[in-house]
C-alpha cells in the first residue's frame, strides 16, 4: 500500500506521495477504504490511517497496541464517520522518541496536536486501556480552553483508571529497576512470553482472531518498542493520581463504557467506581468477553459504539 500524506483544510483533503524510508517491517494491510497518512507531531513521524466520511471519530490504542487494534472498527464506523486511527508516538510503525515525555497527559496533549494539525474542530473520541486514560487526560484539556477543539463524546473501553487494582500493582514492579531489567531479560530471551501475554487478554482462547498475534508482534521488528512500554510504566503511578484528580473535571461530558467481564487486565469491577464521576453516562458490559472487545466480540462492540454516537443527545 502506498503511504501517503495528508494536508487538511478544514474537512478537505489534499493528497500527496511521501518519499519515506521503509520500517523495519511491513505493516499489516490496512484494509480495503482505509488510507495509510503520515504526520509530523511533536518532533516525531506519527503513522495513523483513515477511512470513511463524516464527522470525525478519533480512535486511540492500548499499551504494546496500535491502530491494528481497530482492524474490525474502522470499516464498521466508515459509513457513518471519518475514522482515524493513530500509531502514537513510540508505539506501532511511528517513531521510536525515547526521549521526549510518555506520561499520560503528554501523551494526550500530542494526541490533541495531531488532531488539530488534521484540521479538525470537533470530534467523538474513543480510548482503549492505557488510551482510554490517555483520552480522559485529552478530554480534560479540550473542556480547560487551553485548545480550540470541541469534544462531542467520549467511549472509554476498559480504561486504565485508578480503581483497578491489578495495573497499580504490576506497573510500579516493571517500573523498578530489578523490575525493568527482568522485563527486558525476560522478553529478548523467551519471545514465547509475548504470545501468552497476548493470549490471556481474551476470556476465550477460541475468540482469537486469525493472525492477531502476528498483527501485534509486527512493530517489535522495529527496535524502542519495549522500552516505549518501559517509559509508560516509570511514570504509571504519578498518572493515575493525577487522573484521579483529573476526574470530576469531566462529569458533564457525554461518556460510554465498555467492558468485558473477565477482563484480565483492568477489572471490570472499576467500571462502578469510575463511571459516578460521569453523570451523563451508560456502561455496556460484554459477557464471557476479555480486555479487547473489538477483537472478541466485534460485532456486537461495533453495534453498540454506533448506537451511541447515533444518538443527539444521552439522557441525563
Amino acid at each position: 500500500m502506498a503511504r501517503k500524506e495528508l494536508s487538511h483544510v478544514g474537512e478537505d483533503f489534499v493528497v500527496s506521495e511521501a518519499h519515506l524510508e521503509p520500517s523495519a517491517a511491513p505493516a499489516p494491510p490496512a484494509g480495503p477504504g482505509v488510507e495509510e497518512c503520515w504526520m509530523d507531531v511533536a518532533g516525531g513521524r506519527m503513522r495513523y490511517l483513515r477511512a470513511g466520511s463524516g464527522p470525525a471519530l478519533i480512535l486511540v490504542h492500548g499499551l504494546l497496541g496500535y491502530s491494528f487494534s481497530w482492524r474490525f472498527t474502522m470499516p464498521a464506523l466508515a459509513p457513518y464517520a471519518t475514522v482515524y486511527a493513530p500509531d502514537m508516538l513510540g508505539a506501532g510503525f511511528s517513531d521510536r522518541a525515547p526521549r521526549i515525555d510518555y506520561s499520560m497527559r503528554a501523551t494526550a496533549q500530542r494526541l490533541l496536536q495531531l488532531i488539530e494539525k488534521l484540521g479538525i474542530s470537533s470530534f467523538d473520541l474513543v480510548g482503549t486501556s492505557h488510551g482510554g486514560a490517555v483520552a480522559m487526560m485529552a478530554a480534560a484539556q479540550c473542556l480547560s480552553g487551553s485548545t480550540r477543539l470541541q469534544l462531542r463524546r467520549l467511549v472509554l473501553v476498559a480504561p486504565v483508571n485508578p480503581y483497578s487494582a491489578h495495573g497499580r500493582r504490576l506497573a510500579p514492579f516493571f517500573a523498578s529497576p530489578f523490575g525493568a531489567a527482568l522485563f527486558r531479560f525476560s522478553t529478548a530471551r523467551m519471545p514465547f512470553l509475548f504470545r501468552y501475554a497476548h493470549r490471556r487478554l481474551y476470556a476465550d482462547r477460541d475468540n482469537i482472531p486469525a493472525g492477531a498475534l502476528e498483527g501485534y508482534m509486527a512493530p517489535l521488528a522495529i527496535p524502542g518498542l519495549l522500552e516505549h512500554a518501559l517509559s509508560i510504566v516509570r511514570t504509571w503511578t504519578s498518572d493515575l493520581l493525577e487522573l484521579e484528580a483529573t476526574l470530576p473535571k469531566l462529569a458533564q461530558v457525554p461518556t460510554l463504557f465498555m467492558w468485558g467481564r473477565k477482563d484480565p487486565a483492568v477489572y471490570a469491577s472499576s467500571a462502578a467506581p469510575l463511571s459516578r464521576h460521569f453523570l451523563n453516562s451508560r456502561t455496556v458490559i460484554f459477557e464471557g468477553i476479555g480486555h479487547l472487545p473489538y477483537e472478541e466480540c466485534p460485532k456486537e462492540f461495533d453495534r453498540a459504539l454506533i448506537d451511541f454516537l447515533m444518538e443527539k443527545k444521552l439522557p441525563a
